[in-house]
């Protein structure tokens, strides 16, 4: 039984990325706006002139350094002389050391700056004072007759001023000595490229202290700086930017986003073939031969539908495997003794990204698909993947799973734009795309918890001293996360008191998790739900008890926790820890119906989206539709699923489950429904169109940027969300 030769090349094709990913290390990718500082691909660069005014300065070396991930790569360099074809002034030698005797068999600029472009491949560029050499660069490249396209860049003086206006003077020495940056070998390209390199990874985090996290926003924030533009345009200096009219039409990466907007179920096989394991190896060749498949699914008793822990799984490639190492006799063998156990399994509702990380991770080219309880529903491989061009899904995942650093989160997470742009050029469901935002924050805040663990393990804090889990709160635990998510997580441990030594342990291992996070650009939570908060870590006792007592009192702030508290979701740890107290919440809430009543009135203290003209409550050119949209119909959404014991996640399945109850009045809950949808993709718009100018993030719109269509819609959107407060009363008390 041997594979045929396109299944083989089929699944070579797949894996070939991972493959030679982990063969050549880092992936070098080109910035994007949304590319965060701290993890951009760019070379750091400088010029040695051959004097100061730029009309008449002649280029006399380039040299740039590499970086790779927001990190230095000395080892990845570029250095070369320039034949200015003039004589090199002795003041501008005495600063360089370059003569014209060291020029005579250097190249021209004609031939060096194409050099230096091969080697810079796209990538952004990092420099002191670059505007001067950019006007440089320029004449020297239309005195050779080279077409001149500016170079995307940074310049860390620009930077250091927005960080530190008060210096003394903005000198290279001034900045580097500040940030103790080392100095060493001055005055030649290839050493103050470097020193500029370093200066700008100084720079990041005092940057994102000041919200300045991406490229864009660094870009638009150098903009800024009208003083230090005025002088330096007086000087004849470049404008060490992009400067923009408006969103350009490219500002975020194209990708094929089917990965991201199917899922496992859409693909996996019906019905599963299932085998006795006791089932002869040339027997179970010709059951897959029979059905045309390249695996096979064992159990005790040969038949589906059971829990994914009783069944192992044999492959086309086991069965070559066994022949080629034991002959013909192997095939009379019993085909449990050459399959695995346990089967890696996938949820059918999981996408496709998700399930191709997974196959990544484990190194394996099947997976068994489950339903929504952990029983066998069908299987996926990697041949069905490779029909849905799944290359950049498989690419994001592994970033995510293979990442070590915040810096390697960060580059995962800015990915989320790019995706989310792509999806919405397709008109895809706008909470789908929420989902998917939703999945990467929880893969991502999985791997700051794997992060958190190494370290403590390298710190000698040793092993999680009991059971425990991280969750997910909020908008990600409803899967409704769009591009401006904070943190809102907490740890359930299995046993210890507050201020005990399992507290402790954990209270480092939150502090952590979350540092790294935020590191990554998912900021920490302005109002503290987080785990390095005490009130959101605690024992499975510790959190019965907070939940019971956040019902039973039902105080304003007490609200405030349950309204983040029932939007729950586990990422890493025990998931069984999790689910008992969502249920207990679930059935405690709904036995009191005057919590659950409280809890629907905070959906109705929102204020009118409207001036008394009819037209939209703007500040600043803008409408807030999380206020008066967004939150108003979630928190309606779970208040009347907890009154009415729905533990549904989401508050697209929340609204559809009420509407199916009797005499609850169905038409308004399926409006608020189609409300929700049109808000969350009309809030995800502006984010994209912000991440590319480089305005921070939040959840309100420019109304003038709709069209007049959509500004009617929008109207009638939130005219449906006015109808709240009368919901509250009518279907709290349905039946």
């Amino acid at each position: 039984m041997v594979p045929n030769a396109a299944f083989l090349r089929e699944t070579a094709l797949l894996l070939m990325h991972s493959f030679i990913s982990s063969m050549q290390g880092p992936v070098v990718r080109p910035v994007t706006d949304a590319t965060p500082l701290i993890a951009a691909n760019a070379v750091a660069f400088d010029t040695e002139t051959t004097g100061l005014d730029v009309r008449e300065a002649r280029i006399l070396q380039l040299g740039g350094v590499a970086l790779v991930n927001g990190c230095l790569q000395p080892g990845d360099a570029f250095e070369t002389l320039v034949d200015p074809g003039v004589p090199v002034p002795p003041r501008s030698t005495a600063i360089h050391g370059i003569t014209g005797q060291m020029l005579r068999t250097a190249p021209g600029f004609a031939d060096a700056w194409p050099r230096f472009e091969a080697y810079r491949k796209g990538r952004l560029l990092i420099g002191y004072a670059l505007g001067f050499d950019l006007a440089v660069l320029e004449r020297e490249a239309h005195r050779a007759g080279l077409l001149w396209q500016a170079p995307r860049t940074l310049c860390v003086r620009m930077l250091a001023g927005l960080v530190n206006p008060h210096l003394p003077d903005a000198s290279l020495e001034a900045i580097a000595a500040w940030l103790e940056v080392d100095t060493s070998g001055r005055h030649t390209a290839t050493a103050d490229a470097r020193i500029a390199g370093e200066i700008f990874i100084a720079l990041a985090p005092h940057l994102a202290e000041r919200g300045i996290r991406t490229v864009a926003e660094a870009e638009r924030a150098s903009s800024l700086r009208s003083q230090a533009l005025r002088q330096q345009a007086e000087a004849g200096w470049s404008e060490p930017f992009l400067r923009r009219t408006g969103a350009p039409s490219h500002a975020l990466e194209a990708i094929d986003p089917y990965a991201f907007r199917h899922r496992v179920r859409e693909a996996a096989t019906g019905e599963p073939v299932v085998a006795h394991e006791d089932l002869a190896v040339l027997e179970a060749a010709r059951l897959m031969a029979k059905h045309r498949i390249s695996s096979l699914l064992l159990s005790a008793d040969g038949r589906s539908g059971g829990s994914i822990a009783e069944y192992s799984i044999v492959t086309e490639r086991d069965v070559l495997r066994a022949v080629a190492s034991g002959g013909g006799e192997a095939l009379a063998g019993r085909v449990s003794a050459i399959a695995s156990k346990p089967v890696i399994a996938v949820q059918g509702d999981a996408f496709f990204y998700q399930a191709l990380g997974l196959m990544s991770r484990e190194k394996v080219r099947h997976l068994a698909v489950s339903d929504s309880e952990g029983h066998l529903s069908g299987v996926i491989s990697a041949r069905d993947f490779l029909k849905f061009r799944a290359g950049a899904a498989v690419d994001l995942q592994t970033r995510i799973e293979n990442a070590t650093t915040p810096a390697d989160l960060a580059g995962a997470w800015s990915r989320v734009a790019v995706i989310a742009s792509a999806l919405l050029d397709e008109e895809i469901d706008a909470r789908i795309i929420a989902e998917i935002v939703s999945g990467i924050l929880c893969s991502i805040t999985a791997n700051a918890c794997r992060m958190a663990l190494q370290e403590m393990e390298a710190d000698g804090f040793g092993a999680p001293p009991v059971s425990f889990a991280v969750m997910v709160l909020g908008s990600g635990g409803r899967g409704e996360s769009l591009l401006a998510a904070d943190q809102d997580n907490a740890v359930i441990f299995a046993e210890g008191a507050p201020g005990g030594p399992e507290d402790k342990w954990f209270a480092v291992f939150a502090e952590k998790f979350t540092d790294y996070l935020h590191t990554a650009a998912i900021p920490l939570c302005s109002g503290g739900v987080m785990a390095r908060n005490p009130a959101w870590r605690g024992s499975v006792e510790t959190w019965r008890a907070r939940v019971d007592a956040w019902i039973a009192k039902a105080r304003p702030q007490d609200l405030l926790n349950v309204d983040i508290f029932y939007d729950l979701r586990a990422v890493y740890g025990e998931e069984a820890l999790v689910t008992a107290l969502a249920a207990h919440a679930w059935e405690k809430g709904a036995e009191r119906v005057e919590f659950a009543k409280l809890l629907g009135e905070s959906a109705r203290n929102v204020g009118s989206p409207f001036t008394v003209f009819g037209g939209f409550r703007q500040e600043n050119g803008r409408l807030d539709l999380k206020l008066h949209g967004l939150f108003p119909i979630a928190a309606l959404a779970r208040a009347l699923a907890i009154r009415h014991h729905l533990p549904h996640a989401s508050t697209r399945a929340r609204l559809e489950a009420l509407a199916e109850l009797p005499a609850m009045p169905r038409s308004d809950l399926l409006a608020l429904r189609d409300a929700h949808r049109f808000l969350i993709a009309r809030v995800l718009e502006q984010q994209v169109e912000d991440i590319a100018a480089g305005i921070p993030l939040s959840n309100h719109i420019a109304v003038d940027r709709l069209a007049s269509g959509q500004q009617k819609t929008l109207k009638d959107a939130l005219r449906t969300v006015a109808i709240i407060p009368e919901l509250v009363r009518s279907a709290m008390f349905a039946n």
